[in-house]
């Protein structure tokens, strides 16, 4: 035993010792890249950029992102100052802009370009190229059968490779004939180049939807602005409420437009029980010039259905009422006068209000409430809203005094007053008791500080202006991706190889055979109809069931006249024979 052993292992030592001396050639500084390339293009590392850049985009959903709302990022942050500043220092404040997540993008981008470039030239050339040539033993096909054409048909072989090859071209096959002239003519046809062209469409317009997306971020910018009835809104940065430009964005964009809000419209429900009161539609009656010379245009702006002006888009999506209000000083001097916009709170409108009036003399005044389009009162004697509708509007509010902080130039919520530094004058808690006010009336504030007018109610709208120049792109790339994908999937890649000859006694052997390239579930369908078309063709007759033995003028490797035994037999149609032997399998596509 021992023996044995010894022996394998000298047999063994001298390959052995082959492994131990052998080494691998270094790949240096240029085989590296050119491995690092190979590995970036494939398909399996595009599809994981793809799925990576889904997951890091999750993050610009959790967290509150600086370009869309700066206020809140650091309302965040000082709410959570554990982890807030070290979520800021990962960019998770500004996901989509963030290094790492560009760096994702562009490699995507890159590894797309990689995958698609070299097989639009593979497959160019694919097209170019001929079909492949005949195979010697069709029997070995997927799809195989034979026709017998009479002699008495005056078909020859020659003739009947021209009319299947007519046949073929008929059904978008390209066919090459070869051997026209010889005594075993045959022809290669092959179609659904479309499915390889889908397939490139399709990741090619993945492609442009990347470089629209880009372009999007990169020159747009979108904003925000509230307009009472009769307001006027100028495409100008100071025009808007909230601006969110794009990384490259450049004023000189901004097309110097106006809109003007003439009169809103809101229908509401006044028929059905469970949603009496709910709003069902709103309209916006506007005035738009695309430039200061252009004539007045007027537009209906509804939800949906936005406003085109100067490349953006102005969609509505929100309104309420604005309370006109005209606040005097204790020297009776207009402090502030004009609607002041009531954010919604609860049902049937109602609405907070909050009202700041910096020039007031000899102190800056504050008001703080809500206004409600129908008052009523409950049980309780607390005041609600019934109804959405102006039938019984009241306007009750808190009044203060003090230094509102606007003077230090630090930013303010307009909705928001911070009371805590302020001196109340009115409150229900106080002997002057709360403010409540109808249209028309006026209240005269305690120790002189002045009076507050509700002189009537306006309603006022939100739109959103959005400019994006990569959009339209981006959805005509992505209606092109959809349908190359659609022509990927159901376009069939096929190859068909058909041989004629004739026999002793003067009848044509035909034979054919189909090749799918990949999974093709109706390759067997396109077998019977090419059987059918042939057939009807050379004007088989269908109820002649005769095997015949159709190798002796077909199989190149037989000799006129011989024998085989058949491996398997045709479909009991016209002229159906019996095929020649061979191994079984599908020959190796060529």
């Amino acid at each position: 035993m021992s023996e044995r052993v010894n022996v394998k292992k000298k047999q063994a030592t001298p390959v052995a010792e082959a492994k131990a001396e052998a080494a691998l050639p270094a790949l240096g500084p240029k085989g590296m890249l050119r491995w690092a390339w190979t590995q970036l293009t494939s398909m399996r590392t595009a599809l994981f950029l793809l799925l990576l850049l889904a997951v890091a985009a999750v993050p610009g959903s959790l967290f509150p992102q600086r370009p869309a709302n700066p206020s809140k990022v650091t309302e965040y942050i000082s709410s959570n100052p554990d982890y807030g500043k070290l979520l800021d220092s990962l960019q998770l404040y500004d996901v989509y802009s963030s290094a790492w997540f560009s760096a994702i993008y562009l490699l995507l981008f890159v590894s797309l370009i990689g995958c698609v470039v070299p097989r639009a030239i593979a497959h160019y050339k694919a097209m170019r190229s001929q079909p492949p040539r005949t195979p010697q033993r069709l029997s070995r096909l997927p799809e195989y059968g034979t026709l017998v054409v009479p002699a008495d048909a005056g078909i020859p072989a020659s003739d009947a490779i021209n009319s299947a090859a007519g046949l073929l071209r008929k059904r978008g096959y390209r066919v090459e004939v070869r051997d026209a002239d010889g005594a075993l003519p045959s022809l290669g046809a092959e179609r659904g180049f479309l499915k390889e062209v889908g397939n490139l469409v399709f990741h090619t317009s993945l492609i442009g939807v990347l470089v629209s997306v880009a372009a999007g971020g990169l020159f747009g910018y979108s904003g925000q602005r509230i307009l009472v009835e009769g307001d006027t809104f100028v495409n100008t940065l100071v025009g808007y409420d909230q601006f969110n430009p794009g990384t490259n964005f450049q004023s000189s964009q901004l097309q110097p437009y106006s809109l003007q809000l003439d009169k809103f419209n809101i229908t509401f429900d006044r028929e059905s029980k469970g949603k009496f009161g709910q709003p069902i539609d709103f309209s916006a009656a506007v005035t738009t010039k695309e430039t200061p010379d252009a004539p007045a245009k007027q537009e209906i702006l509804k939800v949906n259905d936005p406003v085109s002006l100067g490349g953006t888009s102005i969609y509505l999506t929100g309104n309420g009422y604005a309370p006109v209000v005209t606040v005097r000083d204790g020297a009776g001097n207009v402090a502030m006068q004009g609607p002041v916009v009531a954010k919604l709170q609860g049902d049937n409108y109602y609405s907070s209000v909050v009202i700041k009036v910096p020039d007031a003399k000899p102190d800056q005044l504050g008001f703080q409430g809500f206004f409600l389009p129908t008052a009523l009162l409950n049980e309780k004697g607390v005041s609600y809203s019934a109804d959405p509708e102006l039938f019984n509007p009241q306007l009750s509010l808190n009044s203060y005094y003090g230094n509102l902080g606007l003077d230090s130039g630090a930013p303010q919520n307009v909705y928001a007053i911070d009371v805590s530094k302020l001196t109340p004058l009115n409150a229900r808690n106080l002997a002057a008791g709360g403010i409540t006010l109808a249209p028309g009336s006026t209240y005269t504030l305690p120790d002189g500080k002045g009076t507050i007018s509700f002189d009537g109610v306006k309603r006022y709208i939100g739109v959103d202006i959005h400019h994006n120049p990569g959009q339209v792109y981006a959805l005509v790339f992505a209606l092109l991706a959809v349908a190359g994908l659609i022509v990927s999937l159901y376009v069939n890649r096929r190859r068909v190889w058909v041989r004629t000859g004739t026999a002793a006694d003067g009848r044509t052997m035909v034979e054919y055979g189909l090749l799918a390239r990949g999974e093709d579930h109706r390759l067997a369908g396109e077998a019977a109809a090419l059987r059918k078309l042939f057939a009807t063709e050379w004007q088989l007759p269908g109820d002649n069931a005769a095997e015949e033995t159709a190798t002796e003028a077909v199989d190149p490797e037989s000799t006129a006249g011989s024998q085989q035994t058949p491996s398997r037999t045709s479909d009991n149609v016209a002229g159906s024979v019996s095929t020649p032997a061979g191994p079984t399998g599908p020959e190796k596509d060529q």
